[in-house]
């Protein structure tokens, strides 16, 4: 991973400064009132950018859990990712969202006799299987980022800092930029539950996306969103209420961040896949479902399919073409390949259905382009 991260310079938006610093340059700090002022640019090896950069694109990652009761892969998790490894590895950039805290003790916030509480406290002997996987980034901005309140927030980024990993979407990371084959990549996430970004403030991912925008060549903004299950597989012209949650207008969202400045918008959060779409040139996934999630997770159905996304993104930001690789959870293992080709076909039907003139081709092999 290193010889793709020449570089990481680390946003800090709102409060306070990332964690991330191991051999990286930081920006000065500036908050909500002058999150719109210049902001130093990073310093590039290289001026000559490369042609193209290659993403690869996941859903929900949860290696197992220890609370309230233990509930782990065998073997330490080592075989969750032999599927897909090589397709990670082989990515400019390799991106997840991390559903869970890494540590190995905590106090739960939620009620824990409730039958929809669900906590996930991943031992932080595991996280380097996602080292060894290839992710470079993981979002944090979901709904159980804050299962074991602060502590475990913290827990959760100083084992990904040991780890190498980078990660943004709270407001002690609210992003993070880094160097990759001589591309500056801006990458931030948002979600709707206390103790990360909140989707729905419009101001502050404004402010945030046009700071990644003028020190980046390419933006990809991560998303937790919408409502949850089998019947949540449709994406709807309107706000997802949940639980009393607001979790998202996301057509609105996702439009509106790529109008001011991101280039991959991709999506998680209902545990299903949906449509994806080209707005303006820029692709968006409206959700990639359970990718990684062993154990704890049902991936029974629909709950199983865990797509890969790898993505070709000129200079620029538009989407050059790209492949959905498909596969399907199966318990204790993690993702194997979908040798049916049900998961490609669900998000091609979905995508029909849902988007109407839309640029995106999906073909029947999962290759992805834009409409001529």
């Amino acid at each position: 991973m290193s010889s793709r991260l020449l570089t990481t310079i680390t946003l800090a938006l709102v409060l306070a400064a990332c964690s991330q610093d191991k051999g990286n340059v930081h920006i000065p700090r500036i908050d909500d009132s002058t999150a719109h002022d210049t902001v130093p640019a990073p310093e590039v090896v290289n001026e000559t950018p490369a042609d193209t950069l290659t993403l690869a694109l996941v859903g929900d990652i949860m290696l197992g859990t220890t609370y309230p009761t233990t509930k782990l892969p065998p073997n330490e998790g080592r075989d969750i990712f032999t599927d897909t490894r090589n397709l990670l590895t082989a990515a400019d950039l390799a991106c997840g969202n991390l559903e869970g805290v890494l540590a190995d003790e905590g106090t739960p916030r939620k009620n824990p006799d409730s039958e929809l509480s669900f906590s996930f406290l991943m031992p932080t002997r595991l996280p380097p299987r996602l080292t060894e996987a290839g992710f470079v980034f993981l979002g944090l901005a979901n709904n159980h980022a804050n299962d074991f309140s602060a502590d475990g927030r913290r827990s959760t980024m100083r084992t990904l800092d040991k780890e190498g990993i980078l990660y943004a979407g709270n407001s002690k990371c609210p992003a993070v930029i880094t160097n990759v084959r001589n591309m500056r990549v801006g990458l931030c996430a948002f979600g709707h539950n206390t103790g990360t970004l909140f989707l729905t403030d419009t101001a502050r991912v404004h402010s945030i996306i046009d700071s990644l925008k003028r020190n980046s060549d390419v933006v990809v903004v991560c998303f937790h969103g919408g409502r949850e299950g089998v019947t949540a597989k449709h994406l709807p012209d309107s706000a997802e209420v949940v639980w009393g949650e607001n979790r998202g207008h996301l057509r609105r969202f996702t439009h509106q961040c790529i109008d001011w400045g991101a280039d991959v918008v991709y999506g998680h959060g209902p545990h299903v896949v949906r449509a994806m779409e080209v707005y303006n040139g820029r692709f968006i996934a409206y959700s990639l479902g359970n990718f990684a999630t062993p154990t704890g997770i049902g991936t029974a159905g629909l709950n199983g399919y865990a797509p890969l996304v790898t993505l070709r993104v000129l200079p620029g930001g538009k989407m050059a073409d790209g492949q959905i690789h498909g596969f399907v959870q199966q318990p204790l293992r993690g993702p194997r390949r979908d040798t049916k080709g049900v998961v490609i076909n669900e998000i091609r039907t979905l995508t029909r259905e849902d988007i109407h003139n839309n640029p995106l081709n999906i073909a029947a092999d999962g290759k992805l382009s834009i409409k001529q």
